[in-house]
């Protein structure tokens, strides 16, 4: 048993070194003071201090932040509306929408990518032949459609998260509030909103690290005149690798850990509180 146990320790530990040691050593050379990739040649932040002098970095990085909060702010609204609509629904229905739901999340970004980036040529191409053409307004891909793309694969994380807390609630909470005099926003203000408001908070913080880190579909989305961070590092390392690839990659590495940290944090707190208020309810022999 104690033999089987360390040969998992051991397996396990390999995994993580498989893992993690090539970030690590990205971590590392960010900070050399030399181009070199291979040999340390002393603790420096020249590169850290290139990245945020480089127009071309900076201007992704507003884009990736602005198109990261509009997808997560839309989808928080329509996320949480969708799954209230779906809570409605007798349970075949609802089964089938969750399916559907469950699409884009199992799906290959690759698949994703593509088929917007059809559906976006097949819709400008008729806006412009038909509208655009009476209006003198000619669409591109651009921001929009890559803000659409994102909001389309961050809707899905939204309602799973949302989903849970629904389930939790009391199905008489809502008519009760009414019976006491509130109108039904005001209701679903005060009495159903709070309830969800812990998966909506989660769900909108992964929305937006689904953003922040997506690369195959806002290639494919986002035309020619607009870039992500995640386009520009990949552009970058396409001309050559520069230790600034390493300070960009670290910055980006520790912004998604650090969100999925709070995500998974803020997770653990509900539980325990969840559990305290079980316990409290059991009667006390």
């Amino acid at each position: 048993m104690k033999k089987n146990n360390l040969l998992n320790r051991f397996f396990l530990a390999l995994v993580f070194l498989f893992l993690y040691a090539p970030i690590f050593v990205l971590i590392v050379f960010s900070f050399n003071s030399t181009k070199s990739r291979t040999v340390w040649g002393g603790f420096s932040l020249q590169w850290y201090v290139k990245l945020f002098q480089d127009d071309a970095i900076l201007q992704a990085l507003q884009t990736t932040l602005l198109v990261s909060v509009l997808a997560a702010l839309i989808s928080m609204v329509v996320g949480t509306a969708a799954s209230i609509g779906f809570a409605s629904l007798k349970r075949r229905w609802r089964n089938v929408c969750m399916s559907v739901n469950n699409v884009p999340l199992t799906n290959a970004d690759i698949v994703t990518g593509v088929s917007l980036s059809l559906l976006f040529v097949l819709a400008i191409d008729t806006f412009n032949a038909t509208l655009g053409q009476a209006a003198g307004i000619t669409w591109t891909k651009g921001f929009g459609t890559m803000l659409i793309a994102h909001v389309t694969f961050d809707i899905p994380y939204v309602i799973l998260s949302v989903m849970p807390r629904l389930r939790q609630l009391d199905p008489h909470i809502y008519e009760a509030a009414q019976d006491l005099g509130a109108t039904g926003f005001t209701a679903f203000r005060k009495v159903i909103l709070p309830d969800l408001m812990p998966g909506i908070i989660n769900g909108t913080i992964i929305a937006f690290t689904m953003s922040i880190d997506d690369f195959v579909i806002s290639y494919f989305t986002a035309g020619s005149k607009v870039s992500t961070l995640a386009m520009e590092i990949y552009a970058m390392a396409r001309r050559q690798i520069t230790p600034e690839i390493n300070a960009i990659s670290t910055l980006l590495f520790v912004s998604v850990l650090m969100l999925l940290a709070i995500v998974n944090l803020r997770q653990a707190s509900q539980d325990r509180q969840a559990m305290k208020q079980k316990a409290a309810l059991i009667p006390q022999k």
